[in-house]
């Protein structure tokens, strides 16, 4: 469970870093759309536990990242993971999963990480890494986490990703974090050598900024 999200507030610092590099024409102020029109961007989750391992995906990703290049600590953006979209291969998992005792998608179908802040910021080339605070919800329980992030700016790429329907930059983020599934009420009750309460999340989404 993906959340992805999380990983946007790196981009602050990212952003005032290329100020010097980025393309004069752009405004200070430059949002990222990461509804992904061709349906690659993705988040995946894994529960390892002793007598089962659980792997799935989800791909319902969206959500706005904006910056500012003269104010990258005004940065603001929420990334959203459709809980519907979460898929397992077994069958019958996948209704359990979606059932009310783990993550009831019917009842609550967002899963949402909105930006408080960033540390540990390292810059190499055009991609930044950095420590990001932010609140991370699902299944209506919302918790402050930290987790790690890596943003790469691309400057007048879009058009290569969208195979010249669109032009202007791209934004990706990639993420790898992990949350207790006992934290947000997911079964908490279930037997963690069968399914474990670490889920590790890995987001990897790219945004795009067109052309006006």
């Amino acid at each position: 469970m993906n959340s992805s999200t999380f990983i946007l507030a790196s981009t602050r610092l990212l952003a005032a870093t290329l100020l010097a590099t980025g393309p004069a024409t752009h405004a200070a102020e430059q949002t990222f759309d990461f509804k992904d029109p061709k349906g690659v961007n993705n988040a995946t989750f894994k529960l390892d536990a002793v007598l089962e391992t659980i792997t799935g995906s989800a791909n319902g990703v969206s959500g706005t990242l904006t910056i500012d290049r003269e104010k990258p600590e005004a940065t603001k953006g929420v990334i959203t993971i459709a809980a519907p979209s979460l898929h397992v291969e077994n069958t019958a998992m996948k209704e359990h999963m979606h059932g009310k005792d783990w993550i009831d998608s019917a009842t609550h179908p967002e899963i949402k990480f909105t930006v408080n802040s960033l540390s540990d910021f390292k810059m190499t080339g055009d991609t930044a890494t950095a420590t990001v605070e932010g609140k991370f919800s699902l299944k209506g329980t919302e918790k402050t986490i930290n987790v790690p992030a890596k943003v790469t700016l691309l400057p007048g790429m879009l058009g290569k990703r969208s195979n010249g329907k669109l032009e202007g930059d791209l934004m990706v983020i990639r993420s790898t974090f992990t949350i207790k599934r006992s934290d947000y009420g997911i079964n908490p009750a279930a037997p963690t050598d069968k399914v474990a309460d670490d889920i590790e999340v890995s987001l990897a989404i790219a945004g795009a900024s067109p052309k006006k």
